[in-house]
């Protein structure tokens, strides 16, 4: 009896994991998602999402992938909401005083998200996508290059920044944080808006990240200057911290609006403004590949230190492919996350209770390089 049963688990266990790339393809369609009856979603929006559910099956499906450590998240999931809906649109409409900080990677350079430069980076050819050739035999992803944005461009982005920052004033608690993501080129941009607009600059995260960005010789004419480099090879990505204004102390601000402060490591160590993060890869990239996606093991140190008490909710107002929303649930974390996008909104429905559950293998930590 004892070896029939052996042979049957062994059985199983093979055949699990004959079929878990399957599995991992039609995820989307496996997962169960139930809404809450007292709202019903429209074409534009998709609201509470029964995570329990959600995690369970993205946990099942996902036992024997090996890349996926056998921990679970330590923290409890928590709730979530999505919307399909223009951010602005949204920030219009929403309570005063209802969000508690932003997590957020805009499209700082406006253009690479419009419809037909999406279509040029997916064809591989022209605009604002560089695609570089590659490497060892590895193919390098996409990425937008902002040195080709001119005068119109610039003005925009501004313009843009200027928009988020005003309309995300009144929304949020005094003390909230907004953490968001920009590029050494283009950073000035979006800060300036930012404090002109009434928020408090409270420094940067930097997020030391190594890809093949950047180095690269002149153009068509390697050869010739075989010891110049155009540009410096990047290796970190700015994020821009900010702060609405405190009503009074941080300690008083603390007690009745649950912000104003970072969340510190530990009692003993505090929030630092490095981090290093290498690129998403692997099961994360299979199952988000948006063409900014931000891995869980950065994310989550940001969200953990957005919320100092655990209190109130995190807005992503350009959730892509919902990899903040997943950081915040997984770290017990309530959020809300806003997409125009339909196809990265779909995405984010099928991606984010499966990053949630993902265990990042990543060593090192806030300020800690492993």
């Amino acid at each position: 009896m004892q070896a029939s049963r052996a042979w049957r688990h062994l059985h199983l266990t093979f055949f699990h994991l004959a079929v878990s790339d399957v599995v991992l393809n039609r995820l989307g369609r496996n997962v169960s998602m139930r809404c809450d009856p007292r709202f019903q979603p429209d074409n534009d929006t998709l609201a509470f999402w029964d995570m329990r559910v959600l995690q369970r099956t993205a946990k099942d499906s996902r036992k024997s992938i090996a890349e996926t450590p056998s921990s679970p998240a330590t923290a409890r999931p928590a709730s979530y909401k999505i919307f399909h809906v223009d951010a602005f649109k949204w920030l219009e409409n929403a309570k005063p005083h209802s969000i508690h900080a932003v997590v957020t990677d805009p499209p700082y350079g406006l253009i690479e998200y419009t419809p037909r430069e999406l279509e040029k980076m997916r064809n591989g050819r022209g605009g604002v996508w560089r695609i570089p050739p590659s490497f060892d035999g590895c193919q390098r992803k996409p990425l937008p290059r902002f040195t080709v944005l001119d005068s119109h461009d610039r003005s925009r982005l501004r313009s843009f920044f200027k928009q988020l920052a005003e309309r995300l004033l009144p929304v949020l608690v005094p003390g909230a944080h907004v953490f968001i993501a920009t590029n050494p080129l283009v950073s000035h941009l979006v800060y300036e808006p930012f404090i002109a607009a009434g928020f408090e600059k409270r420094g940067e995260i930097i997020r030391v990240v190594y890809t093949l960005r950047g180095g690269d010789r002149p153009k068509n004419a390697h050869e010739e200057f075989p010891e110049i480099s155009v540009m410096p090879k990047s290796c970190w990505e700015p994020w821009g911290l900010f702060r609405k204004p405190c009503e009074g102390r941080v300690q008083d601000n603390l007690r009745k609006w649950k912000t104003g402060g970072l969340r510190r490591i530990s009692a003993d160590e505090p929030f630092k403004d490095l981090i290093y993060s290498s690129p998403a890869r692997g099961f994360e990239r299979e199952v988000a590949p948006h063409p900014s996606l931000k891995p869980q093991h950065f994310l989550r140190q940001i969200v953990r230190a957005a919320l100092p008490l655990k209190q109130g909710v995190i807005l992503d107002p350009f959730m892509g492919s919902g990899s903040t929303i997943a950081a915040a649930s997984a770290c017990g974390l309530q959020s809300t996350g806003l997409e125009t996008n339909t196809e990265y909104y779909k995405l984010a429905v099928k991606a984010i209770p499966a990053l949630a559950e993902f265990a990042p293998t990543e060593v090192g930590g806030n300020g800690a390089k492993g």
